[in-house]
C-alpha cells in the first residue's frame, strides 16, 4: 500500500463516524416530522404514542443508568477488567515466557 492509499484509508476512517451520527440525527428528524408507520393500518391518533414524552425520557434514564454503571468501574472498581499479570513488577533480566524465538 501506498501513501495514498493510506490516506484514503484514514481520511474514510476518520469521517466515517461523522456521516453515520449526521445520517442518525437525520433519521430522527424524519422520525420526529412524519411518524412511524403503523403495521396495523390505524390512523387513530388515540392510539399512537407520543414519541418526545415517552421515547425521550426513556433514553435519558437509559444514558444516565449506562453512565452511572461506567462511573462505577471507573471510580470504584477501575482494574476489574484488568490483566493481572499487569500487576507483577518488570524483571529487566528475565525474558517472558511468551516471547520465544523463532
Amino acid at each position: 500500500m501506498d501513501r495514498a492509499t493510506l490516506t484514503r484509508f484514514f481520511s474514510f476512517h476518520f469521517l466515517f463516524p461523522f456521516i453515520i451520527v449526521a445520517l442518525t440525527a437525520l433519521h430522527i428528524l424524519f422520525l420526529h416530522e412524519t411518524g412511524s408507520r403503523n403495521p396495523l393500518g390505524l390512523n387513530r391518533d388515540g392510539e399512537k404514542v407520543s414519541f418526545h414524552s415517552f421515547y425521550s425520557v426513556k433514553d435519558f434514564f437509559g444514558f444516565v443508568f449506562v453512565l452511572f454503571l461506567f462511573f462505577i468501574l471507573v471510580f470504584i472498581a477501575p482494574f476489574l477488567l484488568g490483566d493481572p499479570e499487569n500487576f507483577i513488577p518488570a524483571n529487566p533480566l528475565v525474558t517472558p515466557v511468551h516471547i520465544q524465538p523463532e
